[in-house]
């Protein structure tokens, strides 16, 4: 009988649990070092016995450390023997002057027991969890096996494989999943986490109606195509590479980089695999015959603030950069905190100070330094110069060949490499006027050194003067040296730049530039010159239109053009090394180190180049498990609020442990392996699964068992971010408006807020539609960032910041209370409530929450809204000037203009009700 066989089937498995209980009473489980031991040293240990200080000789950090001898002459530590161990015998010394830690609470019997038991089991190291990946992970589906032959349980339906790793959890747990939620919740759930913005009551209604079994897919797909997807997620990105439309620091001017937000957009709408997101990022300048979207998006590390404040020493700002890009990339790619090494190997994690100089290293070979001008910069020119560029490239491949052809062209669009003035020295009656301009009296010189000609007979020098009269005389070696050029330095209209034939040499020479100016008073400069080339002439000196072709070239290298900052890498000949800085300061050089990744950490790609290309390869390779898994962990938190690792920036031994460990292998090699790196397949796995589906309604078991939904028993329910706070309200008023890219816009800001010095840069509101653009588009100036986004908690971008915080204060509501934007969109959603309602009150309220909710108004909430109306409106009967105010432009008679203020009212509480500010 059937009832036989389910009897039998079930004592199976009951004997079979026994057995395997009795089996584990009878032997030990091993210890593991990264989940039981490590936690105990970091809490306990560490911060006497590791990176900073090695108290008695002994560190916690390194293997090697930890079982080398202290300074009694003895290991503390000796495996497979725990009652000879000084560990032991200091953790248990009555003596307080003995027993650790020192001068601190003792361990608890539970700790020492499991130290104990690790060392008597032969005190094996092992590898922090992080730092290794398995090759295939099993989804726990048998769990679940008899449980669904017979309908026990929930009976649920399971979407993804996602959700028996959370169904696991939950069976330790106690929790079971909660019901789908609403199809209307739903849908806006998935329009605020795919593309930022909420669904329209009429697609909410066809969505509701839309009874095929792949209706939900068909919607996940279409937001997945959307081009309002890459505004959403470039938003989020934007954070990690600290994109804003300042330099930072004191004077903190305006930097045109754009381009690369938009980069970031197209790049997200495409799809590109994270790999070479991650390459063209770091290392688009050093792809073969790279393009000028891979340039552009190198621009990610010229986010990096530049000081452009008077007596500043550019060498200074340019290593605060480079180590900004180096703590950056860590951060970004492998959720690891690297800042700490510069000055010590890392307090936690086994990393030491000679590895952080080692990545450095990687980075610090790009042509920027710190000038006021951005360089390099990659230049966009119209159409008609365009067309004058590929003429001068073909006549150079013509006359010479296909890589000189290359070269002219990166020349016109970079002008690199080129040398700074800062880079002059032997300054003789001159200075480096403000630290940025070579300024040189009568008479006066300065040296160029080590610079390698070779063939390069052609002297580009960038300057200004308004003084004619001026001459420029360049020697070989030294100031009595043969003479190079003379030329003329003719009066110019702001920076220009002249192009000087000098003799030919070879080799790397000092070259001493001498200028004279008689006419000048004696304090007064000859000319201020900004940077200076060497290169070689264009070929084909002697065919016919040569000199019309050089003089075009000129005149393309002296065009002012559209420009964003982009990193390039300096040729061999003008490499930088790179030292160790004692203690972190970099003023105080230690031995010079080579490129190189921490031992640590996966292994550097076998015939990888040694620089950034190179750096990013070792990233997203797929023996490096941190990246996928910082990749997927943080798309996780965005959709469900927090990661199954905390924090988000960590994934040292420091963080917490993955609350699901399993499910974030598993997600980590899905991404790499079946999804080909692509986070669009990962994002549609994700909110396909029962996980993401669920009602987020907290229900009294739920916030008993799981307060804080670690384990996912219900949907996620947290505040929307600021941009999307001010979007969503510019969308539900009709006010929102659907251009794409371009430079930054200006919506309305009180005036004060701006104090820029120096330049006189204001805060202009922008005209038009530019106004109501999607908040990605908003104009951040680092110092003074937009002030409604602050008080949602955006960031001001100096840094790069991985998890916005989210705060509750009154200012926030404030904010959405009376911030012109917000007022604005109360008044046009009041007229569309107006026009929907035509004259019924109550069909009007109902339709303005439709409009904001997509969804029907409750009978309690319409009462409320009703009263609020009424009030309302009898106030502003009373008070027509005050409604004209509200309103900015008459509805045609003071009883039209009261209802329109009433009616905005109503508008202002549904753009300030909790759930319309929340993911749901």
């Amino acid at each position: 009988m059937w009832y036989k066989s389910k009897l039998f089937i079930l004592a199976v498995i009951g004997v079979a649990v026994v057995l395997v209980g009795v089996f584990s009473l009878s032997s030990e489980d091993e210890v593991d070092f990264s989940a039981e031991i490590k936690p105990i040293i970091n809490k306990h240990c560490i911060s006497c016995h590791g990176g900073v200080k090695k108290n008695g000789g002994l560190s916690f950090l390194f293997e090697e450390e930890a079982f080398a001898k202290t300074e009694s002459g003895k290991p503390a530590i000796v495996p497979g023997d725990a009652e000879h161990s000084e560990l032991i015998r200091r953790l248990t010394a009555e003596d307080p002057e003995e027993r650790m830690p020192y001068d601190a609470p003792p361990l608890s019997k539970e700790e020492i027991k499991l130290l104990t038991r690790w060392i008597n089991q032969g005190a094996k190291w092992g590898e922090h969890w992080a730092y290794t990946l398995p090759k295939e992970v099993e989804v726990p589906r048998t769990n679940f096996a008899f449980a669904s032959l017979w309908n026990f349980g929930s009976g649920e339906t399971l979407h993804s494989d996602i959700d028996y790793f959370v169904k696991a959890k939950h069976k330790e747990r106690g929790l079971e999943f909660s019901p789908e939620a609403d199809r209307a919740i739903l849908l806006r759930r998935l329009f605020l986490d795919l593309v930022g913005l909420p669904p329209s009551p009429e697609q909410v209604e066809a969505f509701v109606n839309d009874k095929r079994s792949d209706a939900y897919d068909r919607r996940v797909d279409s937001l997945l195509a959307s081009p309002h997807f890459g505004e959403h997620w470039a938003s989020w990105w934007l954070d990690m590479a600290r994109y804003a439309d300042t330099k930072g620091y004191e004077k903190d001017q305006s930097r045109s980089i754009w381009r690369y937000r938009d980069w970031v957009i197209k790049a997200f709408n495409h799809d590109m695999p994270f790999t070479q997101f991650t390459i063209e990022q770091l290392a688009g300048d050093l792809l073969p015959n790279a393009s000028k979207d891979q340039l552009i998006a190198t621009a990610f590390h010229r986010n990096t603030m530049t000081n452009d404040e008077g007596g500043t020493d550019d060498e200074e700002f340019r290593v605060a950069a480079v180590i900004d890009r180096v703590n950056t990339t860590y951060q970004t790619w492998l959720s690891t905190t690297i800042e700490c090494v510069q000055c010590h190997s890392h307090t936690y994690d086994p990393i030491k100070f000679e590895e952080y100089y080692e990545s450095l290293a990687f980075f610090n070979n790009t042509r920027d330094e710190d000038t006021p001008a951005d360089y390099p910069t990659l230049r966009f020119f119209n159409q008609e110069d365009s067309l004058q560029i590929e003429q001068i490239k073909q006549w150079v491949g013509e006359y010479a060949n296909a890589d000189r052809a290359a070269a002219t062209d990166r020349f016109l669009h970079t002008l690199e490499p080129k040398i700074h003035a800062h880079a002059c020295d032997q300054l003789v009656n001159g200075a480096l006027v403000d630290t940025k301009w070579l300024g040189i009296r009568n008479g006066g010189s300065a040296r160029i050194p080590a610079v390698t000609v070779n063939d390069n007979d052609v002297f580009y020098l960038n300057y200004r003067t308004g003084t004619p009269g001026g001459l420029l005389e360049m020697r070989l070696g030294n100031l009595n040296g043969p003479v190079l050029a003379r030329t003329k330095l003719a009066v110019t209209q702001g920076m220009q730049t002249l192009a000087i034939p000098t003799t030919t040499t070879q080799g790397k020479h000092d070259i001493y530039l001498i200028f004279r100016n008689a006419s000048l008073p004696a304090g007064q400069v000859v000319c201020l010159a900004e940077w200076m080339a060497f290169r070689q002439p264009l070929p084909g000196s002697n065919k016919d239109g040569y000199a019309a072709l050089d003089e075009m070239f000129l005149e393309l290298v002296n065009r002012q053009t559209p420009s964003v900052p982009i990193l390039i890498e300096n040729p061999s000949e003008m490499a930088r090394e790179t030292p160790i800085f004692e203690r972190g300061n970099w003023l105080v050089h230690g031995p010079v180190v080579e490129p190189d990744v921490p031992e640590s950490l996966n292994d550097f790609p076998e015939g990888a180049p040694r620089n950034r290309l190179g750096f990013a390869q070792w990233l997203v390779s797929e023996e490096n498990p941190l990246t996928a898994r910082t990749l997927v962990n943080r798309v996780w938190a965005q959709l469900f609020g927090h990661g199954i690792v905390e924090p988000l920036g960590d994934m040292g031994t420091q963080s917490d442990p993955p609350t699901h460990p399993e499910l974030l292998d598993w997600l980590a090699l899905q991404f790499m392996h079946e999804m080909d790196w692509s986070v669009k397949r990962l994002l549609k796995e994700l909110v396909t699964s029962t996980t993401y589906r669920q009602s987020s309604v907290l229900t009294h078991e739920t916030a008993e068992k799981d307060p804080d939904n670690t384990y996912y028993a219900r949907g996620p329910r947290f505040r929307l971010s600021a941009e999307q706070i001010r979007d969503q309200a510019l969308a539900v008023s009709g006010l929102l408006s659907d251009k794409m890219y371009g430079p930054s816009v200006m919506p309305y800001q009180p005036e004060g807020v701006w104090m820029s010095v120096y330049s006189g840069e204001s805060w202009r509101t922008s005209p038009g539609e530019d106004q109501h653009r999607r908040g990605i588009y908003t104009f951040i100036k680092r110092t003074s960032p937009y002030p409604s986004y602050m008080t949602f908690d955006a960031s001001s971008r100096e840094v790069c910041l991985v998890d916005r915080i989210p705060t509750n204060t009154p200012l926030q509501a404030l904010t959405t209370l009376n911030d012109p934007v917000y007022m604005e969109a109360s008044v046009h959603l009041a007229r569309r409530m107006i026009e929907a309602g035509a004259g019924d009150i109550s069909r009007s309220i109902r339709s303005g929450y439709r409009y904001v909710m997509q969804r029907p108004l409750s009978d309690d909430k319409l009462a409320a809204l009703e009263k609020l109306y009424q009030e309302a409106h009898t106030h502003y009967r009373e008070q027509p000037t005050a409604a004209g105010t509200l309103i900015g432009k008459s509805s045609g008679t003071a009883e039209a203009d009261a209802a329109t203020a009433a009616y905005t009212m109503v508008a202002s509480a549904l753009l300030n009700l909790d759930e319309f500010l929340t993911k749901s």
